[in-house]
């Protein structure tokens, strides 16, 4: 027969085992409102959003008459994962920013989607709508490239498509900037080598636009370039600290939202749409606002 010591003992050993299964129990239902909670902020809440990134960026190179220059950059609309709602949203944010140049870095619509009339209609009214003082510039995404619309629908909403070439952005004191847009790096061929034209080479303020991020080694140590904008990298779409589920090729190496490359600063845009998937996890929508200014 067991001493009265040693039926406590076991009693107590039930008990403390039924206060662990218990405290495990509730553990795991409070992981498990936590990831529902999760789940369904990535699916309905964080897609809706549309953050503003405000940078000021000083640069000696750049010219006195162009201090103060807004430039607003959004990229990978995706349109087919997103409808006209959202980008009319989009539309009255870019220009409620008062931009004077506008900048689109590529992935117009999403892969796979078969645009109708309508659609297209709809992306040349809102992408038309766009106000920018000196200009309104694009390039390719990768998604984009297959995209027989996308030339059409770019130049009748007013935007320059630069593909491996430039533009230059003037003001009235006859001062200028140089916008060069290379082709996709995945899809395209992109090439650099014009920005050494005889024409330009005054220019001392030149802005690079690349989809691809990781593209900027390949030119960043051979040229004089003031500025990188990229996207592609949808701050990797579902970042959850430590691990970056979504990150496409072209943006493993650059995916956050700015670098410094060989003394260059590189901001990269969290687009305004998702890919794949309508899913965002601590990584928002957003638009980026650069304010220039000359030191």
């Amino acid at each position: 027969m067991k001493s009265r010591y040693e039926q406590n003992e076991k009693k107590r050993k039930i008990e403390r085992k039924e206060k662990n299964k218990t405290r495990i129990k509730k553990l795991l239902i409070f992981l498990s409102i936590i990831l529902t909670i999760l789940i369904i902020w990535g699916k309905f809440g964080e897609p809706n959003l549309l953050l503003i990134n405000d940078y000021k960026i000083e640069n000696s190179s750049l010219p006195e008459s162009f201090d103060g220059t807004r430039i607003v950059h959004f990229s990978d609309l995706h349109y087919g994962m997103i409808k006209e709602h959202k980008l009319e949203k989009i539309v009255d944010t870019i220009n409620s920013l008062k931009p004077d140049i506008v900048i689109f870095t590529g992935d117009l619509v999403e892969q796979g989607y078969d645009l109708t009339d309508n659609d297209i209609k709809v992306l040349i009214k809102n992408l038309g709508n766009i106000n920018a003082k000196l200009g309104k510039y694009a390039i390719y995404g990768n998604h984009d490239t297959s995209n027989e619309s996308l030339n059409d629908i770019m130049y009748d909403s007013k935007f320059s498509l630069l593909k491996n070439n430039y533009d230059t952005v003037y003001t009235k004191q006859n001062e200028a900037i140089l916008l060069y847009g290379l082709d996709d790096t995945l899809n395209g061929e992109p090439k650099i080598n014009n920005i050494k034209g005889k024409n330009i080479n005054n220019i001392n303020y030149k802005i690079v636009l690349v989809h691809e991020p990781d593209y900027i080694n390949d030119f960043i140590y051979d040229y004089d370039i003031s500025l990188v904008l990229a996207g592609h990298s949808h701050g990797s779409q579902i970042n959850i600290p430590g691990s970056q589920l979504f990150l496409p090729k072209g943006s493993k190496k650059y995916y956050k939202k700015y670098y410094e490359v060989n003394n260059t600063p590189l901001y990269i845009s969290n687009g305004v749409g998702n890919s794949s998937i309508n899913f965002r996890l601590f990584s928002a929508p957003s638009i980026n606002i650069y304010r220039l200014y000359t030191k």
